[in-house]
C-alpha cells in the first residue's frame, strides 16, 4: 500500500516512470523516483520480514510450557485470524503484487498453526470443547480462509486500478490525481476497515487475560514487540510513499486510512500490553492448571 503497482508496464520499462530506480523496476515492477520512495519500499520489505518472524517465538514458547490455552486469549486469535483473512481477500481483490498476495497467504496459515495448538493443549489441559458460539466462529473463520486460499488464481478481480488493501509495495490507483471511488475501492476500502477494527478489538481480550491471570507466562513478548515494529515499519511506509502526481496528502491519506488506523492505531494497545510483560514479569502463573502444569515440569527435571 506505500508504493505505486505500474501495472501496465512491462518489468524494467521506465518510459512512464522517469528518474526510477532500474533494481526496483525490474524486481518489483514499481516506480521509486526518489529516496522517499525507496526507503518506502525498503521499510515495507523489512515489516514483511517482522510479521513473517512473529509466530514462530510463540510456537516456542507454546511448545516449551504447554499452557498456552491459558496464556492466549481465544477472542484474541480469532480476531487476529478474521483480520487477517478479511487482508487476504483484500489483497486479492485489489489485485496487489504476488509477494503481498503470497504474505497475505502466511498470515493466515500462521494464524490458523497458531489456533491448532491452542485447540490442542485446550483439550489436553482441560480436556473439554469450546462453546457453542466459540466453534461456530472457528469453523466459519477456517472454512473462510480454506476457500479463500483454494480460490486464489481460480478468479480476477473485475477492475486492475482498484483500491489495493493491505498492501505495502502498491497503491489505490494508476490513474493520476484524485478521482472518485469505484465500486471495487468501495468494497476493498470497506473491507479494510473492518479489517482494522479486528485488528483493534483482538487486543482487548487479551489484555483482559493477562488481568485476570496476574501474569504473562506462556505468552511470547517477542510475537507483540515484532508484530509492533511491524506495524511501525508499515505505518512509516505508508506515509514516507510520495502521493500520485497530481493527487494531494489528504487524499492519499484518505485512501490509506483504514490501513494505517489498522497498524498505526493497535500501537497504543500493544503498549500496553508490554507493560503488563513489566508488571507481571516477576508474577508466577494465575490459575491452578497452569501452576501444576509448571510443578509438574519441575518434578521431571
Amino acid at each position: 500500500m506505500a508504493a505505486r503497482h505500474w501495472r501496465g508496464l512491462p518489468f524494467g520499462n521506465l518510459s512512464d516512470c522517469p528518474n526510477g530506480s532500474r533494481w526496483i523496476m525490474d524486481v518489483f515492477n514499481e516506480c521509486a523516483q526518489d529516496g522517499r520512495d525507496v526507503a518506502s519500499i525498503i521499510l515495507g520489505l523489512g515489516s514483511i520480514g517482522c510479521f513473517i518472524a512473529a509466530a514462530f517465538p510463540q510456537f516456542y514458547q507454546a511448545c516449551r510450557t504447554g499452557i498456552m490455552d491459558q496464556a492466549l486469549s481465544i477472542y484474541f486469535l480469532l480476531g487476529w485470524l478474521g483480520g487477517d483473512l478479511l487482508n487476504l481477500i483484500g489483497s486479492f481483490l485489489a489485485d496487489q503484487l504476488p509477494l503481498q498476495v503470497y504474505t497475505a497467504i502466511y498470515y493466515v496459515l500462521a494464524d490458523l498453526v497458531m489456533l491448532s495448538l491452542y485447540c490442542y493443549y485446550r483439550v489436553k489441559n482441560r480436556g473439554r470443547a469450546f462453546p457453542a458460539p466459540i466453534n461456530a466462529a472457528f469453523v466459519f473463520l477456517s472454512v473462510g480462509s480454506l476457500c479463500s486460499l483454494s480460490l486464489l488464481g481460480r478468479a480476477s478481480p473485475e477492475d486492475p486500478g482498484t483500491f489495493r488493501g493491505r498492501s505495502l509495495l502498491s497503491a489505490p490507483a494508476d490513474e493520476l490525481g484524485p478521482k472518485p471511488f469505484s465500486r471495487t475501492e468501495i468494497i476493498g476500502f470497506t473491507i479494510g476497515s473492518i479489517s482494522s477494527v479486528l485488528y483493534l478489538c483482538s487486543r482487548v481480550p487479551q489484555i483482559c487475560t493477562n488481568y485476570k491471570r496476574k501474569s504473562t507466562s506462556g505468552v511470547s513478548y517477542s510475537l507483540f514487540a515484532l508484530v509492533m515494529l511491524g506495524n511501525s515499519l508499515y505505518g512509516l511506509s505508508v506515509l514516507l510513499k510520495n502521493p500520485e502526481p497530481g493527487q494531494g496528502q489528504g487524499d492519499y491519506i484518505l485512501h490509506h486510512l483504514p490501513w494505517l488506523v489498522g497498524s498505526l492505531g493497535v500501537l497504543t494497545l500493544d503498549v500496553v500490553i508490554s507493560f503488563q510483560f513489566l508488571a507481571y514479569r516477576k508474577g508466577r502463573p494465575g490459575t491452578l492448571e497452569e501452576r501444576d502444569a509448571l510443578l509438574g515440569e519441575q518434578e521431571e527435571s
